[in-house]
């Protein structure tokens, strides 16, 4: 079993493209260099402003130390951040446990 993290964003109007290429581009090879297993990302099929972040850890004591890491980090808040969060209108967080076999079940579901 492992962490698993759901994070949805309901983001500005007309915001989520852009959005998404701040992701792509420059949030999500951060988050890896930080040690998350991003799992899945990307615009909701329903709304191209709602937004999903799925990321995976070994414990909880890895996901607080490596979003420490990230998030107290020079490259983020000197880089996407501030592009990131003036998007987010609302966001939810869950935390659960997962087996591999699931995660990886969502991590075909999203290629």
């Amino acid at each position: 079993m492992r962490i698993v993290e759901f994070l949805l964003y309901s983001l500005k109007k007309d915001s989520g493209a852009e959005f998404h290429r701040i992701m792509q581009e420059e949030s999500i090879p951060l988050h890896r260099a930080a040690g998350m297993d991003v799992v899945a990302y990307g615009p909701s099929l329903h709304d191209s402003d709602s937004y999903h972040l799925i990321r995976a850890y070994d414990s909880l004591v890895h996901l607080a130390e490596s979003q420490q890491s990230f998030y107290q980090s020079g490259d983020w808040r000197n880089g996407p951040r501030e592009e990131i969060i003036c998007r987010i209108k609302a966001s939810v967080k869950s935390v659960v446990n997962l087996s591999d076999e699931a995660i990886n079940g969502l991590i075909s579901a999203s290629v």
